[in-house]
């Protein structure tokens, strides 16, 4: 967890190739140009090669995400994600699926892409359309999720809520079920970029929506549902169950803001942020380098032992949320800054501390070893962790097979964990 020593490295980097989109949605924190405006200061394929080294050098169970823009644009794109796959990282490319069918899918999978993001903003075409800027979006999109299910690649949604979607959420979780995504992922705006102009969400619905992806996340057993750029989940989660192992207090280190702690964007230019949703760039890798600016960034290191503010600062779940840093930065130019969307009053109740770090490692069986590495690296050291807190918890000193076995029987029943195309024929599954 942040603050406690040495510089952790990060679960998840986001790399935004290009500006260049062949949509214009409201919502977009790049302001991303129309196609033909394009942008003479990408970074080159070389440039991108040379970040990515970076990236495994900090830690080979990163994710990396490939996105925009609309990624699928840039040429070198299977490239890149050979290149990344190559040195053990995962990539995900994260799409509005205009450009997917069944060819583009073949080379994404032969380059090693674990899975696509695709984009679905509404059940109602129109509405969908309108939010994303082009008539047919809607119609494009759902035939990229079928070229996804007819190519067996893995596929996730990301579905934006504003208070014209908000009353859409259990249909979405549905058809995200139905369809077979892995994983469904429910954003909360920030109001940056073209969403500066967007309408966002009101507190009554964030509140209410964020509590029923909180229900979903905990109830549902073939479909990941996650909330994005809402760390009130934390403490939702630990409201609704407080053994439940998805917060902090109990060793699961996602959830909650990890802008700058395990997370960060590079953009197209080479600029790192925190998060895409904050402008404020901390260096260039064509000058630093990513590894150096993610260690010593002085904005990162505020970030990871922060001196909140407001509610933020006197709440008790401020070590397990801390508030989304983003919004009172676009807002007010305070990253430290009370996160306004939250309706909840701290109740002056003593700080809900993180599980304590530094526990030794448990010995891990061959068997125990080799299902554990087939476990996407985005969730990996989570698994690893829930893992040996049930093992010490029953006295033990060595992780088994049998261990991963009944904890993924207690999560997902009798049928395992949904897993990616590229790991379902590998015998046992974790």
């Amino acid at each position: 967890m942040p603050g406690t020593g040495e510089t952790d490295p990060p679960f998840l980097v986001a790399l935004n190739l290009t500006k260049r989109c062949n949509l214009a949605c409201a919502h977009c924190y790049l302001d991303a140009e129309i196609l033909k405006c394009g942008t003479s200061n990408e970074l080159s394929t070389v440039e991108v090669k040379a970040v990515l080294d970076d990236i495994a050098a900090l830690s080979d169970e990163c994710m990396v995400v490939l996105t925009g823009g609309e990624p699928l644009i840039r040429r070198d794109i299977e490239e890149l994600a050979a290149y990344a796959h190559g040195l053990g990282l995962m990539v995900v490319v994260g799409s509005n699926g205009i450009l997917l069918d069944a060819k583009r899918i073949d080379r994404l999978k032969a380059a090693g892409v674990a899975g696509i993001g695709i984009s679905l903003d509404s059940l109602t075409p129109e509405k969908h359309d309108e939010f994303r800027g082009r008539k047919g979006a809607w119609t494009k999109t759902m035939a990229a999720i079928d070229a996804c299910r007819k190519g067996d690649l893995a596929f996730q949604l990301h579905f934006s809520v504003t208070d014209d979607t908000a009353g859409e959420v259990d249909d979405m979780i549905a058809f995200a079920r139905e369809v077979g995504a892995m994983v469904l992922n429910v954003f909360f705006l920030v109001c940056t970029g073209r969403g500066e102009k967007y309408t966002d969400i009101s507190p009554e619905n964030y509140d209410r929506v964020l509590r029923r992806v909180v229900a979903a996340a905990h109830d549902e057993q073939r479909l990941m549902v996650r909330a994005k750029c809402a760390p009130h989940f934390k403490r939702m989660a630990l409201e609704l169950d407080p053994d439940w192992p998805i917060t902090a207090a109990h060793g699961y280190e996602a959830g909650g803001c990890l802008a700058a702690t395990r997370y960060a964007r590079v953009t197209p230019e080479g600029e790192v942020t925190a998060c895409p949703y904050i402008e404020t760039s901390v260096g260039s890798v064509r000058h630093q380098g990513f590894a150096r600016l993610w260690r010593e960034a002085p904005m990162f290191k505020a970030m990871r032992t922060p001196k909140l503010e407001g509610r933020c600062g006197v709440c008790e779940y401020g070590k397990l949320c801390g508030g989304c840093r983003a919004r009172p930065l676009a807002r007010d130019g305070n990253v430290m800054g009370e996160d306004f969307l939250c309706v909840y009053q701290p109740r002056g109740g003593a700080v809900i501390e993180p599980m304590p770090a530094g526990k030794a490692t448990l010995e891990w069986s061959e068997e125990a070893q080799a299902r554990i590495e087939q476990v996407p690296g985005f969730v990996r050291r989570m698994v690893r962790n829930r893992t040996e807190q049930y093992v010490r918890g029953r006295g033990r000193s060595v992780v088994t097979a049998d261990d991963l076995s009944t904890l993924a029987r207690r999560r997902f029943g009798d049928k395992g964990p949904p897993r990616p195309p590229e790991f379902r024929n590998r015998g046992s599954r974790p």
